[in-house]
């Protein structure tokens, strides 16, 4: 075991679950919804003029911008208002992209990985997204989610990752930092002091500007083998 990492905190969307699957769930049942219960908002807003809706809600309000959750009703409420039917109907909706929201399709490797990690080490959820744990059925795992909304700042303000440090009663430098995107989570968590693990998705290809990941896996089976074999940072023979 390496001693120096006490506790390992992941990312969720894209690094335990693919988002894009998600995200077109929401859009097919949220407007099959509409279509039933709001017909003029279905009419006056197909799925691509639903999404250029809630990209202009979300520029218009920048200030939220870490509230993704905030967003989406805000999206909701103005869809229902600009096609002229019951503002009320936003709540039922809401409930809707919740519901959806949550229904999560696992990489492959994800749980068994995270199970295995989780018996070793603390872990923690530390994410820019609306991911609930607890509706996905996971929360036992982690000891606890901490995200954008609650904090205040999105991934890759360090105080997000200072935060998650603090709760977990570690120094940075004794945390792990898993996730997907180059970016919001490798420099982000370098930044802040915590060593990084690039989990290579496919989705991104690493960028010129950004230093290499202190560690960079595939897989969720690759990290819980490394910490079984205590060979954290070590190269593989």
């Amino acid at each position: 075991m390496n001693p120096s990492i006490r506790a390992i905190t992941f990312d969720l969307d894209d690094t335990l679950w693919p988002f894009a699957p998600i995200g077109e769930r929401i859009e097919t049942t949220l407007h099959a919804w509409f279509a039933e219960h709001s017909p003029r908002t279905a009419e006056r807003f197909p799925i691509a003029e639903m999404r250029a809706l809630r990209e202009r809600v979300f520029a218009e309000f920048p200030q939220h911008a870490h509230d993704l959750g905030l967003l989406r009703r805000l999206t909701i409420e103005r869809a229902l208002k600009e096609s002229g039917d019951d503002p009320a109907l936003a709540s039922a909706a809401y409930a809707i992209f919740f519901r959806e929201r949550n229904r999560v399709d696992f990489y492959p490797d994800a749980l068994d990985g995270l199970r295995r990690i989780a018996a070793h080490l603390p872990v923690a959820a530390l994410t820019n997204g609306n991911a609930d744990l607890a509706a996905i059925g996971i929360a036992g795992l982690f000891r606890f989610q901490l995200g954008a909304r609650e904090y205040g700042a999105a991934k890759p303000d360090a105080g997000l990752f200072h935060e998650a440090c603090r709760r977990l009663g570690f120094a940075p430098s004794e945390i792990l930092h898993v996730g997907d995107h180059p970016h919001m989570d490798v420099a982000g968590a370098a930044n802040a002091g915590l060593r990084s693990c690039w989990i290579d998705r496919g989705d991104h290809a690493w960028p010129a500007a950004v230093a290499p990941a202190d560690l960079h896996v595939t897989t969720l089976t690759a990290l819980a083998d490394r910490l079984d074999a205590g060979l954290l940072f070590e190269k593989a023979a």
